[in-house]
């Protein structure tokens, strides 16, 4: 598992920039960009999310490739303008696994104008093989309901 941590932290770097740019895109001229082929190939053929809302298990399918953009759509449309990594805690399982808890900062713009930002972390489990990593479970908290407190929606 030589450099797993840095292999984690560039991964989920790159996580960063597909969400930066499908809030913003890469100029204020482009646009958003949804780039679902990069966010497909972040997660497992099968996965798991866990929240207060329930246990679900999702299929790396064209109904996942479906949802991607219209996640996308949801962020904006409640004016989230930042999605950064504040920190990521790199935690090995085996040689084949590993934990990944991220701590994000999003920053929202409310309706009359004022940004609130929120923190909130994510515990993500990567399997490594063949050089590649896969999300193919994550936890999060109580999102919606955060965003809810916020004010945001």
């Amino acid at each position: 598992m030589d450099n797993i941590d840095q292999k984690v932290r560039a991964f989920f770097q790159a996580y960063e920039d597909r969400f930066m740019r499908a809030l913003h895109g890469d100029n204020a001229i482009e646009g958003p960009v949804d780039d679902v082929e990069g966010t497909v190939n972040a997660f497992a053929e099968h996965f798991i999310e866990a929240s207060p809302a329930g246990v679900q298990v999702g299929n790396n399918d064209e109904t996942f490739r479906e949802m991607i953009p219209k996640g996308n759509d949801f962020y904006r449309s409640i004016g989230t303008k930042r999605m950064k990594i504040r920190d990521i805690i790199v935690s090995p399982l085996n040689e084949h696994h590993v934990m990944a808890t991220v701590h994000w900062d999003s920053c929202y713009q409310k309706k009359n104008g004022t940004e609130i930002s929120i923190a909130f972390p994510v515990i993500y489990l990567l399997q490594h093989l063949n050089g590649d990593l896969k999300i193919f479970a994550y936890i999060t908290g109580d999102e919606q309901g955060a965003l809810r407190d916020a004010g945001v929606v």
